[in-house]
């Protein structure tokens, strides 16, 4: 099968680390001739509709999304604003300044509201917005702290993961591996299912961590590093593992796509499929958006091609999300697609304030989106 070679552009795009080692000092000044697709026009058979707006505040360079809590939503602004608005309206019930610059958040759980600073920083808030503790890790939170079993587990960017005691914030457990010569700078948190933290890393390695106390239940490797260059051999895995109760899936940057079965660590099936986004497991589907920005629907058991959409191209697609006859992505541009799930088609299409870059979440049979310019939207499809 032919191998996918990164676009110099999209290279360009993501900083790469490895000591002090950049991408534009591997690769120079070069630049890509290959241009985002132009959108084309379609047959609307569906519409979106904004349900409300609120206002988070801009992101900055972090990928940032809300966190639902029961009645609740919990949203952070780059610049360290916490906001909590009503589920059902939108309306700003308090808004409250972290005092960090907030590259990883929002994440909940315990009956915490957490969010990861630049500088290592973890804060963990009642939904009072009152401060219960203050903590610090390794390197920059690049991601969402998730809380569970009384832990609050929280990934850094040195690919390090910790285990934080939910009560005080103290240190109960560290996973630590060693990383290739470069690495891609990634938002890549972990996905919690039961009493496991699936995790991918650098490399092409995912792991299973025990919550409590941080110890390996199992390894796998989805994706071998390949090439004679470093930058070649590149595969580390840059979002975050997918599982339902019979697999676990993920996906590495230039890499390949690998499900095993979820109670024996078995592989299923693999693929030739890198990208840098995020993937999304339902039912009988897994969704991804490739490298390239084409949008795939496979089918779980046998990695399939079920329909590829190869309109959005180069347009930055975002993590897919499937809610009820669609999938939908964002893009650069701040448009919202929704695609037909039994084909791929384009069916829908609204543009935001700003850059969708985080995945749609599901909330209230419609979707919630925060877009890079801290636009804070609930929608519905139909």
């Amino acid at each position: 099968m032919k191998r996918f070679h990164l676009p110099p552009a999209m290279l360009l795009a993501l900083l790469v680390l490895g000591g002090c080692s950049t991408v534009q000092e591997w690769m120079g000044s070069k630049k890509s001739d290959l241009e985002p697709a132009k959108l084309a026009e379609f047959a609307e058979t569906a519409k979106f509709k904004i349900r409300w707006h609120a206002d988070l505040g801009d992101s900055g360079a972090s990928l940032l999304q809300p966190a639902l809590a029961g009645d609740a939503i919990y949203g952070v602004s780059g610049k360290g604003e916490l906001t909590r608005v009503e589920r059902a309206t939108g309306k700003v019930v308090w808004r409250i300044e972290c005092g960090i610059a907030v590259s990883g958040g929002v994440g909940s759980g315990e009956g915490l509201v957490l969010v990861g600073g630049n500088k290592g920083e973890v804060l963990a808030f009642g939904e009072d917005g009152v401060l219960r503790w203050k903590s610090r890790v390794s390197s920059e939170v690049l991601s969402a702290p998730q809380a569970a079993e009384g832990v609050v587990i929280v990934r850094s960017g040195d690919g390090r993961i910790a285990g934080l005691n939910a009560a005080d914030g103290k240190r109960v457990w560290l996973y630590e591996r060693s990383t290739p010569a470069l690495v891609v700078r990634s938002h890549a948190g972990v996905t919690l299912l039961r009493d496991v933290a699936l995790a991918g890393f650098a490399g092409g390695k995912l792991v299973a961590i025990k919550i409590k106390d941080g110890s390996v239940l199992r390894e796998a490797s989805v994706s071998q590093p390949r090439g004679s260059t470093e930058l070649e051999r590149i595969s580390d895995i840059t979002s975050d593992p997918v599982a339902d109760d019979e697999q676990v899936c993920a996906i590495a940057f230039q890499g390949r796509v690998a499900c095993y079965d979820i109670t024996q660590g078995s592989m299923l099936w693999n693929r030739d499929i890198g990208s840098d986004k995020g993937m999304m497991l339902l039912r009988k589907y897994l969704y991804l958006s490739d490298s390239n920005g084409y949008v795939m629907a496979l089918d779980k058991n046998s990695g399939g091609t079920v329909w590829k959409n190869e309109q959005l191209f180069m347009r930055g697609t975002s993590t897919p999300h499937a809610s009820g006859n669609y999938v939908v992505v964002g893009d650069y541009e701040g448009y919202l697609h929704g695609l037909n799930r039994e084909d791929g088609g384009i069916a829908a299409r609204i543009k935001l304030d700003s850059t969708v870059r985080a995945a749609p979440m599901e909330m209230d049979e419609g979707l919630l989106v925060q877009t890079r310019g801290g636009g804070l939207y609930s929608l519905s499809i139909h």
